[in-house]
């Protein structure tokens, strides 16, 4: 064999050894690109609109009790701003007809991204009925105690885990939980939480809570 024969030879063993690895490069490269950051990003995204829908829907146990349609269901009271949306929800009744008492209807009717802490029927059962009385005919008082339920900004679920919020009455709430399980000044529970109205989120809860 030559000196040309013999380099034409070790070109072709060179080239023939080198292939493989430079093909198994490419090959983990691809893997790499495929279930790499870019893939995690992908599917991170793909389970955010889950994750999101998840976190936008009503919860807890006085939900079921909201009509499936009509007016008083979820989608209705979505459409409608919040003193009407409450308006047809039957277990907020007393509610409604105190905000009516207060003159409140047109204030919170066009108000802007607030959060309404609702009280239901029952929790106003809990106040004897002589001192509710007195508070519904004394309009300053009722006002006070109304608007110390609201808030002037749209509040999360999240944000209700740990929070301290200026209320419209210009007081403070504190608020506690995580889920579906969430506590207002430590006394009032979520029972139905997360409810949109056209203008508004709603929580509805189980006692009145009241200013200092």
């Amino acid at each position: 064999m030559n000196t040309r024969q013999f380099r034409r030879t070790a070109v072709a063993v060179t080239a023939a050894a080198v292939l493989p690895f430079a093909l198994a490069a490419c090959s983990e490269s691809g893997k790499d690109s495929a279930s790499g950051p870019a893939a995690d990003t992908t599917a991170s995204q793909a389970a955010t609109p889950e994750a999101s829908a998840a976190a936008d829907k009503p919860f807890g146990p006085a939900c079921a009790g909201v009509p499936k349609d009509g007016a008083g269901s979820f989608d209705g009271m979505a459409k409608d701003p919040v003193a009407t949306a409450a308006s047809n929800n039957p277990a907020l009744s007393t509610l409604v007809a105190a905000v009516k008492q207060a003159g409140l209807v047109d204030t919170l009717n066009n108000a802007k991204d607030i959060t309404v802490f609702a009280p239901t029927n029952d929790a106003f059962a809990k106040i004897p009925k002589a001192d509710l009385d007195k508070v519904l005919a004394d309009k300053a008082t009722l006002t006070k105690i109304l608007t110390y339920h609201v808030v002037g900004q749209k509040l999360t679920p999240k944000q209700l885990e740990s929070g301290s919020f200026d209320t419209l009455e210009t007081g403070k709430i504190t608020t506690a939980g995580s889920g579906e399980s969430y506590k207002v000044n430590d006394s009032s529970a979520v029972v139905c939480g997360n409810v949109p109205t056209a203008n508004a989120t709603v929580y509805i809860v189980d006692t009145v809570l009241m200013p200092k």
